[in-house]
């Protein structure tokens, strides 16, 4: 039986076209916020924005606003005051494409507002060498294959008097560049200003070997903290302006998103970040750490959580890569990061002394913006619910009010679908901390983030039997109550080959795992991946002696472990791995491959399914989508996959 399409689906067009926010920032008494939309016709994302007028409210916010422009291969950068063009300069010759993707951006004006500091991939000299071109340089893995250079750049421009257009004379751009290099190259990004001459960073650090581990998803990478310090601003347009530069966070932790804290001098007082240990699991509970800017003093603000307890359910934070642009809000005479995290089974809204903000267990929460005094902007969604855009802010008594911005509108016959559905979250008592959420079965397996690090380290060494496991007991658990039933069942994963009777049919996407960390990491076999053997030799302040995090790990000799596939590693690994359970799979399997995959290489997964076809043993199919990654979410692939699943079920699912 071949997969036959059985027509479009007029509730995934609706539902998939749902303008999704994505960011949003305070304009004075307004907010703006942007918006993904996918367009079928077109098959393209756009890009939407809509402005909210708010309640009059005295806000104090920057004046001034940078746009990264590019237009017909060239780039330009332009400072706007309100609806005046103040500064702009064409930089098409001077460096690559802007950086604008959550791991590599900046975009921060200096406190004065006539400096900006961004970062652009830096252009590749050929002059001197030839052999330039072609010289092995390490990427950012995907989706930044092109990301091999990142560079921050300073745009600088003298302010009229009059306010008119800064001219060509009187403005200036520099490529910021360490005047000590380190041993091992530090690439810089995510950079906020702090002072005139004092900008904060995060610096991505190669292995010892040589290797830039991909940031998508893994918040384990080596990575720390840097404060540079800018020298007197001279020289012609591109100049490169060597900096002072200090490692501000320790060698073993993995360190992100800097945002600084102003008082109301706007002098800067405290610098916060992300920190996570470097090495084993990729996305582990998140430590929300800071440093006191006058005294040096480093701090732990919110630390890793083993394990909730009965009297406090927090579980520690798991949050998005970075912290909103401005995370700061004011509140009953105290100030508090809003961020969103994985509380169980959902992204939640807390601040910083983990008071949930967001109310309903099945709420999913995203962070926006505040406007660093008592407001801020989030939106959330159900699983029966599209998002809404909603402005949260705590009057003069401390009550946290709500306001609907934008609520988005469905058709009365998708509304009326959506409320026949009713998603329930159910315990797996026998498989604790699991849960599952149906009419879908989305099991929290054990490594699942959101119920403490004690349930993430568990799966590390146990990947493919106990998050296994958790899966088949939700399923088993759903029949016993009557909810499902057997002869019905069907999947999205890769479980099939251990339990080769339990489902009717399944869906593999770019099946399996060649990403070498990961697969050392989480199949527990010691390596240069490991945490020890990551850690960069770059300079490190003596300061250091108080930040935090434990105790600095004796590092690994380099013979100790390795990358190399003995045969003993290959033996593990392969007893590990669903090729070795193939033999056994009977489920009528169709898998999508993105040929462009750089995380999985679309070999695994052919290789997979020709065994399935040979000697027809079992019914196979492989859609294959030029142009596409990992992750397959093109729009019209994102079509296809959901069609292709709705048919491929219904024939070897319903029909019996």
């Amino acid at each position: 039986m071949r997969l036959q399409y059985s027509g479009p689906s007029t509730f995934y067009t609706e539902l998939a076209e749902l303008p999704q926010p994505v960011s949003a920032h305070f304009i004075g008494d307004a907010a703006r916020v942007a918006y993904s939309v996918r367009d079928h016709e077109r098959n393209i994302k756009r890009s939407l924005t809509k402005t909210f007028t708010l309640d009059n409210h005295t806000t104090t916010h920057d004046s001034s606003e940078a746009i990264l422009r590019e237009a017909n291969t060239k780039r330009f950068v332009e400072i706007w005051a309100g609806s005046q063009l103040e500064a702009s300069l064409e930089v098409t010759n001077y460096h690559q494409a802007f950086l604008t993707d959550d791991f590599l951006s900046s975009l921060s004006f200096s406190p004065s507002e006539t400096s900006l500091v961004y970062t652009a991939e830096a252009s590749l000299n050929t002059d001197d060498d030839p052999y330039n071109k072609f010289r092995y340089t390490p990427h950012f893995g995907e989706p930044s294959r092109a990301r091999k250079r990142p560079t921050l750049f300073l745009f600088c421009w003298t302010r009229s008097p009059a306010f008119t257009r800064a001219t060509k004379q009187d403005l200036s751009l520099f490529a910021l560049s360490l005047a000590q290099p380190t041993r091992t190259p530090v690439l810089f990004a995510q950079a906020t200003f702090a002072t005139e001459d004092t900008i904060f960073a995060s610096g991505h650090e190669h292995t010892k070997d040589g290797r830039l581990l991909g940031a998508k998803g893994c918040f384990n990478r080596p990575m720390g903290i840097w404060q540079l310090t800018l020298p007197t601003l001279e020289g012609t347009l591109g100049t490169k302006l060597l900096c002072a530069a200090s490692k501000l966070t320790p060698p073993h932790r993995s360190c992100r998103s800097p945002r600084v804290l102003y008082d109301h001098n706007h002098t800067p007082i405290k610098l916060f970040w992300f920190s996570n240990p470097i090495g084993g699991a990729h996305a582990s509970c998140v430590s929300l750490e800071s440093r006191d800017l006058v005294t040096g003093a480093n701090n732990v603000l919110v630390d890793t959580v083993t394990e909730p307890t009965p009297s406090n359910d927090f579980p520690g934070l798991y949050t998005e890569y970075s912290m909103p642009s401005s995370p700061f809000l004011h509140h009953a005479d105290c100030v508090y990061i809003v961020l969103q995290s994985i509380w169980r089974l959902a992204h939640d809204c807390v601040i910083t002394d983990a008071t949930k903000l967001g109310d309903g267990p099945l709420y999913s929460w995203t962070v926006h913006a505040t406007d660093n005094k008592s407001r801020f902007i989030c939106s959330r969604s159900t699983p029966t619910t599209p998002w809404e855009v909603l402005l949260g802010s705590f009057d003069q008594d401390g009550t946290l009010e709500w306001k609907a911005l934008d609520k988005l509108m469905l058709s009365s016959l998708a509304e009326e679908a959506l409320n026949d559905l009713i998603p329930s979250i159910i315990p797996i008592t026998a498989r604790s901390p699991t849960e599952t959420l149906y009419t879908l079965n989305i099991p929290n397996y054990t490594g699942s983030m959101g119920f403490g690090q004690t349930h993430i380290r568990k799966l590390l060494g146990h990947c493919g039997s106990i998050d296994v496991e958790d899966v088949v007991a939700s399923v088993e658990e759903l029949v016993r109550r009557g909810i499902s039933e057997k002869g019905r069942q069907v999947v999205t994963g890769g479980i099939i080959g251990q339990h080769p009777t339990l489902f009717d049919a399944a869906i593999l996407r770019n099946p399996w795992t060649d990403i070498p960390d990961w697969v050392y990491a989480e199949f527990g076999i010691p390596s240069t991946f490991d945490s020890d053997s990551l850690v960069s030799s770059a300079p490190t302040p003596d300061s250091l002696t108080s930040a935090p995090s434990q105790t600095t790990p004796t590092p690994t000799p380099a013979s100790a472990t390795s990358t190399i596939m003995t045969p003993t590693t290959y033996q593990t690994l392969y007893a590990a791995s669903p090729i070795a359970h193939v033999h056994n799979v009977t489920t009528p399997v169709l898998i999508f491959i993105g040929e462009d995959d750089l995380r999985v290489c679309p070999g695994q997964g052919i290789g997979f399914i020709m065994p399935l076809g040979a000697g027809q043993r079992g019914i196979v199919e492989m859609l294959s989508f030029a142009g596409e990654t990992h992750s397959t979410d093109g729009v019209e692939a994102v079509r296809v996959c959901w069609e292709a699943t709705r048919d491929w079920f219904k024939a070897f699912a319903e029909g019996e």
